[in-house]
């Protein structure tokens, strides 16, 4: 049992799952799952090269299939110790999950304004809003701390992701809302300054 105090790693490196099907398809993922694809896999296989050598001895992984793959293939490569982290899954997407913005228009046709008009309090229907989630990797981050060895390497998602790292760089919802993770990318955060790895 990991305590829930907090203790956040003072580094902490973050990488994004692999491409999926979903992804290439644009269907929103949340905590449903897709495969990865053929270049999700080579991400994976790229990340873990990037960190030989890095001295990573713990990967700290989302539940989701899609990122638990991703992980399972860095930590193999690299020779580190694999702990899922729960509070890592993806901002949960309720009913939308699964669905195309398109097919979301017609079954639910105020969900795209009404999330514009409050994207960081939006909670998609059956699901959560990015603060709800804030809080959330808030307690990823600390279990992380808990449990790592060294300099974690979290493997996470996108908008879970934003929320990790506004934890970590100190960002207000307007600039946590801005941040983008492409595939492959590894973000090296320390005393709230981030560079790509």
């Amino acid at each position: 049992m990991i305590p829930q105090d907090r203790h956040v790693p003072e580094r902490v490196l973050l990488a994004r799952h692999g491409q999926t099907v979903w992804n290439v398809e644009h269907r929103l993922q949340g905590q449903l799952d897709s495969p990865l694809t053929e270049a999700g896999v080579a991400h994976a296989h790229a990340i873990a090269d990037r960190l030989v050598g890095a001295h990573v001895l713990t990967v700290c992984t989302s539940p989701l299939g899609r990122a638990m793959r991703t992980a399972i293939i860095i930590a193999d490569r690299i020779g580190a110790e694999l702990i899922e982290v729960p509070e890592l899954a993806e901002v949960d997407h309720g009913e939308l999950a699964g669905m195309t913005w398109e097919e979301i228009d017609e079954v639910y046709p105020t969900a795209r304004e009404e999330r514009a008009a409050n994207r960081y309090g939006w909670a998609f229907p059956g699901g959560e809003s990015y603060a709800q989630a804030r809080s959330r990797a808030r307690k990823a981050l600390s279990n992380c701390g808990w449990a790592a060895e060294g300099v974690p390497l979290l493997v996470s998602h996108e908008m879970i992701g934003r929320m990790l790292r506004a934890e970590l760089r100190g960002l207000d919802a307007s600039s946590a809302l801005g941040l983008r993770h492409p595939h492959g990318v590894v973000f090296d955060i320390e005393r709230r300054s981030e560079r790509i790895l």
